[in-house]
Formats: structure tokens, C-alpha cells, sequence
């Protein structure tokens, strides 16, 4: 098996991590059949912060003055990541690119999970497939950012920390991304091999 975990400009460092350390413990100590790809629209992309991160795909390559596409295929995965970020950091320029749209829905018309930490539940929001669907995103500052998913026709469940509605996983906060990354692996695999992972990581 094999997760794309996109990895947009102004994405957090600790949702981003969320995934990639469950992963990786999954596949290295968990003896799971498990690999993960980062892809960004650069090959360096900077998280919240400012704290740079060398991706293994480049979405999109911008050389002597053309753009050509590079193929990140759902096909090649079994499931999308999309850590959340701050708007400050260009998050949000991104996460609505017509790319990230594509992308975002061929995973959708696959059938295969997509699992996204507190406001990548916009970006998917904006592609459309959370329309009729129950989900939440970022919680606090007067639940801006839900009246923002609601208006993108997502059924809000606003007291909800984590929201699974088929095969979409959605989350209210920073707090919620290793509980979210470990609803993913159980998608992929099944509740015993996520249960031994979270022995293995010391969660009770």
C-alpha cells in the first residue's frame, strides 16, 4: 500500500508529521505493507513557520520560463493525506489550485480514503465532494472556518473532534492529527495491526 501525503505551502509541521510518523511506524516496527510519498507543487515547500521540507513529487515544475505538469497519479495510491496550514503562509493559494482540485477528486472517484487534519478539510470542501456530506475543520475563532465548510454544502457536525463519513476523514485541530492518522491506517489495514502500532508508539 501507498499514501500520498500532499504537502501544501504554509502546511503544519505537526499534521504533516501525524501521518508520516504512524506511517512510518507501521511499516518499520508494525511489519505492515506500508510506504508513503510527499508531494508539493516545489520541490521545497515551506510549512507553517518557515520550516522547510524536501518533497519526494513535484505536482507542478516551473523551468525556463514554462510549466509543465509532473504525473502524481490516484492510481499509484491507496489513499490521500492533507495535513492543514495557516493562511498567513499561503496555505490557502494552494490548497483551491485547480491541481489540487484534480487530484483531490480522482482519489474521491476511486473510492479511496481521504483523510485530511483541520482545514485541508477545505481544500476538499472546494473540490466538491463534501457536498451533502458530514464533516468538520478548524473549531475555534468563532467557527469561521465552519461557516466556511458549511458553505461549501458539508453537513458541519460542529461538535465533533473527528468526523468519518464514508471514506473521507475530516478533524477540528492540530490536536486531532494522530488519532486522524490512525483512523487512516485502520482504513487501509484493520483495527488489530492499528491497535499494535498504537502499543508500539506507547498509545493507551
Amino acid at each position: 500500500m501507498r499514501v500520498l501525503i500532499l504537502t501544501l505551502s504554509g502546511f503544519e509541521m505537526l499534521e504533516f508529521s501525524a501521518f508520516a510518523d504512524v506511517l512510518g511506524w507501521a511499516k518499520l516496527e508494525g511489519g505492515l505493507d506500508i510506504e508513503y510519498d510527499t508531494a508539493g507543487f516545489s520541490r521545497e515547500v515551506k510549512s507553517t513557520f518557515d520550516v522547510p521540507v524536501t518533497v519526494d513529487r513535484v505536482l507542478w515544475h516551473r523551468g525556463a520560463g514554462v510549466c509543465a505538469p509532473i504525473s502524481v497519479c490516484a492510481e499509484d495510491y491507496d489513499a490521500l493525506a492533507i495535513p492543514g496550514g495557516f493562511e498567513e503562509f499561503g496555505y490557502y493559494e494552494e490548497a483551491y489550485r485547480q491541481d489540487t482540485v484534480g487530484l483531490i477528486r480522482a482519489f474521491h472517484r476511486a473510492g479511496k480514503p481521504i483523510a485530511s487534519i483541520c482545514v485541508g478539510a477545505l481544500a476538499l470542501g472546494n473540490s466538491g465532494i463534501l457536498e451533502g456530506k458530514k464533516a468538520t475543520t478548524y473549531a475555534l475563532s468563532g467557527g469561521h472556518r465552519q461557516e466556511q465548510l458549511a458553505q461549501f454544502g458539508a453537513e458541519v457536525q460542529a461538535e465533533e473532534p473527528i468526523v468519518v463519513d464514508g471514506t473521507i476523514i475530516t478533524s477540528c485541530g492540530p490536536s486531532t492529527a494522530t488519532d486522524v492518522a490512525f483512523r487512516l491506517l485502520e482504513m487501509l489495514t484493520d483495527k488489530e495491526s492499528t491497535e499494535k502500532v498504537k502499543n508500539l508508539m506507547g498509545f493507551k
